[in-house]
């Protein structure tokens, strides 16, 4: 982006001094072989810049599907454990209701005799 802002600052800087087609004396080459040059050194920024860009979002996304495929795993390991959980809860609860139901019938038969 940088270079893009400098191609076009360059080249406005040549278009407001005007394209004069004599020979510049330090470098041999004319004012509209300068703005010639600075425009197709600012597209070839403009590609560069543009190619860049592409493979950044195309990099973005495949690290964002990556992201998401890792996040539905985690949560899937983590339904399926806390699903586990409930059903040891449950069995637990089961058996200490049942273990109580008994005792009481005991206490009962105990105090019945």
């Amino acid at each position: 982006m940088n270079k893009l802002l400098v191609a076009l600052g360059l080249a406005a800087t040549v278009a407001l001094v005007g394209c004069n087609k004599e020979k510049a004396p330090e470098t041999g080459a004319t004012t509209g072989e300068h703005l010639e040059n600075a425009a197709t050194q600012a597209s070839e920024d403009i590609k560069n810049a543009t190619e860049n860009a592409a493979n950044a979002t195309a990099t973005a996304v495949d690290n964002a599907a990556d992201a998401t495929a890792q996040a539905a795993d985690n949560a899937a390991v983590h339904a399926e454990n806390a699903a586990h959980d409930a059903k040891e809860a449950a069995k637990d609860a089961t058996a200490a209701t049942a273990g109580a139901v008994e005792q009481g019938a005991a206490d009962v038969k105990q105090k019945a005799q």
